[in-house]
């Protein structure tokens, strides 16, 4: 039986770990088949404070962890395939570990990406091929970009982009936006954005010398074209990674786990989420970070007070 079961080794579950490690709280970390979360997709990361010339993604997620290792951390590896939070301790089933048990439970499964699933997406992700603009923006300076859907998240990544951008391109599916008026008219207003509406993604094309640009069929006339760009940014969503949950942990209706303001507190006691399971505004791996940080330290404030109640009882 464990104190803490960590779930999930993203910026967030490996910050949790450090903090309830270095707290003598002996953390047991579930990581799954990607250890290190989307950040191990990342080429270099410029952005997190303390590294002036950039680290690589997955360098960063493994100093992390060899962090949380140092202090006491342990680590298996595994799918989580259900929980119990009905009494505690609570349990989690995992592949290939079996059942393990726990006081409090840290979820930082994180939230992953949507992608069209087209050729050549996959084999170009971390070489022309991205799903975060505010990553990887500043790699394009002075480039042509595309970027590809139709809600806000598309509208406000496509007008971040020509910071960096001579030109972005939005290509939708559909003539109609799903994004809201303010954000399409903010998009509209922006001379660096072109627009490619009512045609359908085919195919990321890449080369010897780097990506071509985008493969697409027009709804109207059925012809396809080659849409030339020098990165293409997937912007459709992201799926929080709570299936596993069995709706056991209040979510909103779009799998987001919902925290009590202020903590990282979710409405089971003792059992906390942190990073972007929980966060759909951010998405980064800084306050990823941070919110493991307010993880570990709600955490160790529950398990205290644990203590406290079973010496008074």
């Amino acid at each position: 039986m464990h104190k803490t079961i960590i779930i999930g080794t993203g910026p967030a579950g490996l910050t949790a770990a450090i903090y309830l490690a270095r707290a003598n709280m002996e953390p047991l970390v579930i990581e799954g088949w990607q250890p290190g979360g989307q950040l191990t997709t990342t080429t270099e990361v410029e952005n997190f404070p303390g590294f002036p010339d950039g680290i690589l993604g997955s360098e960063l997620m493994s100093n992390m962890r060899k962090q949380a290792q140092r202090f006491g951390a342990s680590f298996k590896t595994g799918s989580v395939k259900s929980v119990d939070f009905s009494k505690r301790p609570y349990t989690i089933e995992v592949e290939g570990l079996g059942q393990l048990q726990a006081d409090s439970i840290i979820i930082s499964t994180g939230a992953s990406a949507k992608y069209l699933g087209i050729p050549g997406e996959q084999d170009n992700l971390g070489r022309g091929v991205s799903t975060c603009a505010t990553c990887d923006g500043f790699f394009f300076r002075g480039k042509k970009l595309i970027v590809i859907g139709g809600g806000d998240s598309a509208m406000e990544e496509a007008s971040f982009l020509t910071r960096f951008a001579t030109d972005v391109r939005l290509v939708h599916r559909r003539e109609e936006l799903r994004a809201s008026k303010i954000m399409q008219d903010r998009a509209r207003d922006n001379d660096k954005i072109s627009w490619s509406l009512n045609n359908t993604p085919l195919e990321v094309v890449g080369g010897e010398n780097g990506l071509q640009g985008l493969r697409v069929l027009s709804n109207e006339t059925g012809k396809e074209e080659l849409l030339e760009a020098d990165g293409v940014f997937v912007a459709i969503g992201h799926t929080p990674n709570t299936g596993f949950l069995g709706g056991q942990i209040a979510t909103d209706e779009q799998g987001y786990i919902i925290v009590k303001p202020g903590t990282t507190e979710t409405n089971i006691p003792g059992v906390f989420a942190c990073g972007d399971v929980q966060d759909k505004i951010y998405r980064q791996a800084i306050t990823a970070a941070g919110s493991g940080c307010m993880a570990a330290l709600d955490c160790e404030r529950y398990l205290e007070a644990l203590v406290h109640e079973t010496i008074n009882s």
